[in-house]
C-alpha cells in the first residue's frame, strides 16, 4: 500500500463542504470590496522566490520544494502566493490599467517544515493583493476586508497585532543596532542566525529556536528607528483603524518571516488554536514588484491560512457550513430502473440533485441506504406508479407522504427546499 505523504491530508467528500463554505464566504467578502480573482501557476522559477521572499528567510533557506525539471531549470512549488501575483502583475503589464489593481487568490503553497496544528507541508491560502497606492488608507482597506472575513463567519477570539518596520532607508540604522545588540551574544546564537546577523539581523527576531528568542526580546524596538515618514505613515494608519472602530495592539516584536515587507506588517491571532495561533498575517511590499524587474509601484496584502480558519471554526464551536447533500432519491424495482435513470435525469436537468441505484440492491437495502445518507425525500417508484405518472414523496425527518405527479415533483422539491 502507498500512503500520503507526511505532512499532507486527503479532503474527503464527506468533509470537503468545510472548505466549499469558507471559499464561498471569501470570494462574497472579496467581492463586496472590489477584488478580483487571480490564479497563477502552482509552480514558478526558482529565482522568483530567491529575489522575492528573500535568501535569508527560513522559507527559502529551508522550508521550499526546489527540483530541476527535464530542463534542467530550477523549479520550485509555491511556498506562498505574493510572488507570484507580483510576477504576474509585471508580465501581464497590469500596472497599464488604471490603478490600484485588487486582487485575490485561493491557492495551494507549500513548505517542507515540520506541521503543526492547521499547517501541513501542503495546506491552502486565501490572499488579497492591492497594487497602486501608498496610502495608508489601503493598509487599512486591506485590515477591514481581513476582519469581515472574521466577522461574518462568526470569529471573535482575535487578536490584530500591527507594528511598522519602516522602509529601507530607516531600517539602516535599525539594522546597524540589531548587530551592535546581537554581536554581544554570537557565541548564543544557533548557526543560522549567526548568518542573519551579517546578512540581515532583522531576521533573527524571527527565529524559532527557543534561546534566540530569548535573546530578542530585548533587541532595540523598530518603532524608535523608523524615519519621520514611516511614522506618519504608521499613525495615520492607527487613525483610520480608530476612526473604523477596528481593535488591535501595536507589537513591535512583528516583522514577519518574508523580507519583502516594508512599513505596515499585521498578523490576526487567535486563541482558539493554540500557541500557533497566526491565521492571518500581511502587510505592505512597496519594494517588491521593482526587486522582480517590474516599474516601482507600492503594494500591500496579506494571506490567510484556510485550514487553520477551519480549525478556529471547529474549537470556538461556530459553523463550518453544511454538509452538501442530495434532495431525493428514488428507489426503484429491476422492473423499474431504467423509468427511475429518467425521472432522475429530468430532475436534474431542473435544478434538483437526485440520485437512484447504481448498484442492484433490494428495496429494502436501497431505503436503508438512503435513510444512512440523509437524504430528506424519497420516493419508491413501482410500475404502478409509472403507469400512473404519479409518485408518493415521504419526508424522511417529518415522516409526511404526499402524492405528487411525475411533472409536478422538480417544483414541489424545489418548493420544500426553501
Amino acid at each position: 500500500m502507498i500512503n500520503i505523504p507526511k505532512g499532507t491530508k486527503d479532503v474527503l467528500p464527506s468533509e470537503v463542504y468545510k472548505w466549499h463554505y469558507i471559499e464561498g464566504e471569501v470570494r462574497k467578502v472579496a467581492g463586496l470590496f472590489g477584488y478580483k480573482e487571480i490564479r497563477t501557476p502552482v509552480f514558478e522559477h526558482t529565482e522568483l522566490f530567491l529575489r522575492g521572499v528573500g535568501d535569508t528567510t527560513d522559507i527559502v533557506n529551508k522550508e521550499m520544494y526546489t527540483f530541476l525539471d527535464k530542463g534542467d531549470r530550477s523549479i520550485t512549488l509555491k511556498p506562498e502566493g505574493t510572488a507570484g501575483a507580483a510576477r504576474s502583475f509585471i508580465e501581464n503589464a497590469l500596472d497599464n490599467n488604471p490603478q490600484p489593481t485588487k486582487a485575490y487568490y485561493i491557492t495551494p503553497v507549500f513548505r517542507y517544515e515540520k506541521p503543526q496544528a492547521g499547517r501541513l507541508r501542503e495546506h491552502h491560502q486565501f490572499g488579497v493583493e492591492l497594487y497602486g497606492s501608498e496610502s495608508p488608507y489601503a493598509d487599512a482597506e486591506i485590515i477591514t476586508l481581513a476582519k469581515s472575513v472574521f466577522d461574518n463567519l462568526g470569529v471573535t477570539e482575535l487578536e490584530l497585532n500591527i507594528n511598522s518596520i519602516g522602509c529601507p532607508n530607516c531600517r539602516k540604522d535599525y539594522s546597524k543596532a540589531l548587530r551592535d545588540y546581537f554581536g554581544d551574544y554570537r557565541d548564543r546564537l544557533c548557526p543560522t542566525c549567526l548568518e542573519r546577523l551579517e546578512k540581515n539581523p532583522l531576521r533573527i527576531l524571527d527565529c524559532k529556536v527557543e534561546e534566540c528568542k530569548e535573546i530578542a526580546k530585548g533587541a532595540p524596538v523598530v518603532l524608535d528607528y523608523i524615519c519621520d515618514d514611516c511614522r506618519a505613515h504608521h499613525e495615520r494608519l492607527l487613525g483610520y483603524l480608530d476612526a473604523l472602530g477596528v481593535q488591535y495592539k501595536v507589537n513591535p516584536n512583528i516583522v514577519r518571516g518574508l523580507d519583502y515587507y516594508t512599513r505596515t506588517v499585521f498578523e490576526f491571532v487567535s486563541t482558539a488554536i493554540g500557541s500557533q495561533g497566526t491565521v492571518c498575517g500581511g502587510g505592505r511590499y512597496n519594494n517588491l514588484v521593482e526587486q522582480l524587474g517590474g516599474k516601482p509601484i507600492p503594494a500591500v496584502g496579506f494571506g490567510m491560512g484556510i485550514e487553520r480558519l477551519i480549525m478556529v471554526l471547529e474549537n470556538s464551536g461556530l459553523s463550518v457550513g453544511d454538509r452538501e447533500i442530495s434532495d431525493l432519491y428514488v428507489a426503484s424495482f429491476e422492473s423499474t430502473t431504467t423509468e427511475a435513470m429518467k425521472l432522475v435525469y429530468s430532475l436534474r436537468k431542473a435544478g434538483v440533485k437526485a440520485d437512484f441505484d447504481l448498484i442492484g440492491r433490494s428495496l429494502k437495502a436501497q431505503m436503508k441506504f438512503a435513510d444512512k445518507c440523509d437524504y430528506p425525500y424519497v420516493v419508491v417508484l413501482g410500475e404502478d406508479e409509472v403507469k400512473k405518472g404519479v409518485v408518493t414523496v415521504k419526508g424522511m425527518k417529518d415522516k409526511t407522504a404526499e402524492e405528487v405527479p411525475f411533472d409536478g415533483l422538480s417544483a414541489y422539491i424545489r418548493q420544500k427546499r426553501k
